[in-house]
């Protein structure tokens, strides 16, 4: 298993590399090229200097005896355009476009070096919260979902409204400005769009790209829907565990695999986070560890910290199972609280984003893995 965590860029995160190379035990940076809309190619030019940015060393650095470096293994993520979701041109751009675009980066990030590219397939908006800085019992800040707010409303733009204002400067993946300026648009586009027809999109992006993924040897891996079930009347197909079946089946490739969520998989009651781990294991090239506690019946929850007995999610159980099976993909902590000083307005982080209670919970999640592993 290789300990990953997620970082914007230079420019577009509060956290640094430095800070990032002194919590034990990462060894990936998990990357993107955030000023990219969904859509576009990647061009070689942009990956490189990424990338060198992430595993290289500065001359500071080395004059500092710093010696710890990091890989770019994973991208998180390439964000596929919604003419490929609803079949349709959309933004003046026809699917057999987005996927050329889409099929471009691929090999070009393989050809880089890159091993699991992310995505997800859900429609519109990526994943969504009510509240970005809700307090918590314990005077901490973190992101929460109200599903009576949710219930009562009657148009989306006051969601998207609310989250850009909580990310301040900082890019908000799947929440782009530029692209939900067209929400009249999309909404249009996806009426008589039902979960049968979905997966019969879902099936012409994964049938298109895949054949790139086997040859340049990169794992494609699709993050569960967040929160794991249908908004505003639009499908969402990566839900349950039947869906993430149903995903799989639509192209046997082992290259057609997941970014196993555990917190947005759990955020739909019934679900089970430890059997699906099980269950899928040998399609998950990623996985995200983190928590959640549901607050009332109606399905309401807040982010809380990795520890299991914090909220509802058995972190323990997940892993256990993944270091009984001898889990050889990555993993990286998820959504953490703000902390201390993160609740100042000069150091608030990117929602869901700074840097200490992500470093704890992979302290936490490091410590069942190896307690297991000690004891095998």
């Amino acid at each position: 298993m290789k300990m990953g965590f997620r970082w914007y860029g230079e420019g577009n995160d509060t956290i640094s590399l430095d800070d990032i190379r002194q919590i034990p035990g990462v060894e990936t940076i998990v990357w993107s090229l955030h000023h990219k809309q969904a859509g576009e190619l990647w061009e070689p030019e942009e990956i490189e200097h990424e990338m060198k940015l992430i595993t290289g060393l500065s001359e500071d650095d080395r004059k500092r005896g710093v010696t710890k470096t990091f890989n770019a293994d994973v991208v998180e993520s390439v964000n596929v355009h919604e003419s490929i979701k609803t079949g349709k041109t959309m933004l003046g751009m026809s699917r057999d476009e987005a996927l050329d675009n889409y099929i471009k980066t691929i090999e070009n990030l393989g050809k880089a070096g890159v091993k699991v590219v992310t995505y997800n397939f859900m429609p519109v908006f990526d994943w969504l919260r009510t509240d970005m800085f809700h307090p918590s019992p314990d005077g901490s800040t973190a992101l929460y979902y109200d599903a009576h707010k949710v219930a009562q409303l009657t148009d989306p733009q006051a969601l998207i409204d609310e989250t850009l204002n909580g990310a301040g400067n900082l890019t908000m993946p799947g929440w782009e400005p530029e692209r939900l300026a067209h929400l009249p648009e999309f909404i249009e586009a996806y009426k008589g769009i039902d979960h049968d027809k979905y997966y019969e999109n879902y099936k012409v992006f994964l049938d298109a790209v895949i054949p790139t993924c086997e040859k340049y040897d990169v794992k494609l891996a699709v993050h569960p829907d967040d929160p794991a079930f249908d908004l505003f009347g639009w499908p969402r197909v990566v839900s349950s565990k039947e869906g993430i079946q149903r995903v799989l089946d639509l192209n046997p490739s082992p290259y057609n695999g997941l970014c196993l969520c555990l917190g947005s998989f759990s955020s739909r009651r019934g679900n089970d986070p430890v059997d699906a781990v099980k269950t899928f294991m040998d399609r998950i090239h990623f996985s995200h560890v983190r928590n959640i506690k549901f607050l009332d019946e109606a399905g309401s929850f807040s982010e809380v910290g990795h520890r299991a007995s914090e909220g509802d999610v058995d972190t323990i159980g997940i892993m256990k199972a993944y270091a009984e099976a001898d889990y050889q993909g990555y993993i990286r902590p998820d959504h953490g609280r703000h902390l201390w000083n993160e609740n100042t307005p000069e150091h608030r982080p990117r929602p869901g984003y700074g840097l200490y209670d992500r470093a704890l919970g992979i302290q936490y999640l490091l410590g069942v893995w190896d307690t297991v592993k000690y004891n095998k």
